[in-house]
């Protein structure tokens, strides 16, 4: 089970919103990939990056951001003999040059939200086109997909979303729960699992991380298809410790022992 620090990007800073909502932005740091480093020294595996004025705006708008952090991740990794620490990135990612793009820069997984459920043919090329390297990242509110950054409710089922998506050949499902996210009041666990079981493929888990307990709460689910999950305002504000909860999740999942960027 991975748990992988979500970097949040507006305006080139490291925030953290609540329920999606851009005037409830709280700037955890000016320089984000001064904050990668630290999760990178806490132990994470993997990051996840959001460009936030890109997903409202429907193209890259923090690509200096994500450069700077590819840096520091790249360099960490050299530093301490790791073949490789995967970068996740969405937010106003639309076309393919743009994928290609990011790729070449070293992100390892582009996370494709409303392009994908706008544009179901633009998400198959891109799966054809860079196969092993799409997500999918569905984000719903009482079951009912929303695109556009949360703005707009698309009225699609996230299952039967996920299920049309897994014949693409995406890499895996990021599943955000809206009305948890920046909550901290725990994983909405039932629709998660829903979610894993009616698909094959992986499935993260996001939005409503707290404390160690709701960690250990989707380690007990983890056989039905939870891969990882992705934790923000729990490990900035500290109700979560990234190290000691990576720990027990390689301690509940048999991993123990596990290193860094496995």
């Amino acid at each position: 089970m991975l748990l992988i620090p979500a970097i949040d990007l507006k305006d080139g800073h490291c925030v953290r919103l609540k329920q999606g909502d851009m005037e409830l932005a709280t700037v955890f740091s000016e320089d984000p990939a001064e904050m990668a480093l630290h999760w990178l020294k806490k132990g994470a595996r993997r990051l996840h990056l959001v460009d936030l004025n890109g997903a409202f705006a429907g193209k890259p708008k923090n690509e200096a951001a994500v450069k700077s952090i590819l840096q520091v991740v790249q360099e960490f990794a050299l530093d301490n003999d790791i073949d490789e620490i995967p970068v996740q990135l969405g937010g106003g990612i639309r076309d393919l040059d743009t994928i290609e793009r990011y790729l070449d820069d070293g992100i390892t997984y582009i996370i494709v939200g409303t392009a994908a459920v706008k544009n179901p043919g633009f998400l198959h090329d891109a799966c054809g086109a860079f196969p092993g390297h799409i997500i999918v990242g569905l984000d719903a509110r009482d079951g009912k997909v929303a695109t556009d950054g949360w703005s707009k409710m698309s009225g699609h089922d996230v299952t039967d979303l996920a299920k049309k998506f897994e014949g693409y050949g995406i890499e895996s499902i990021i599943y955000t729960d809206i009305g948890r996210d920046g909550m901290m009041g725990g994983v909405n666990i039932e629709a998660t699992v829903k979610l894993a079981q009616s698909v094959r493929i992986p499935v993260i888990a996001s939005g409503g991380v707290h404390n160690l307990k709701d960690v250990e709460d989707l380690c007990a689910v983890q056989e039905e298809g939870i891969e990882g999950v992705i934790c923000g305002r729990s490990i900035y504000e500290g109700t979560l410790d990234l190290a000691q909860a990576q720990l027990r999740a390689d301690e509940l999942s048999g991993d123990a022992g596990a290193g860094v960027g496995v």
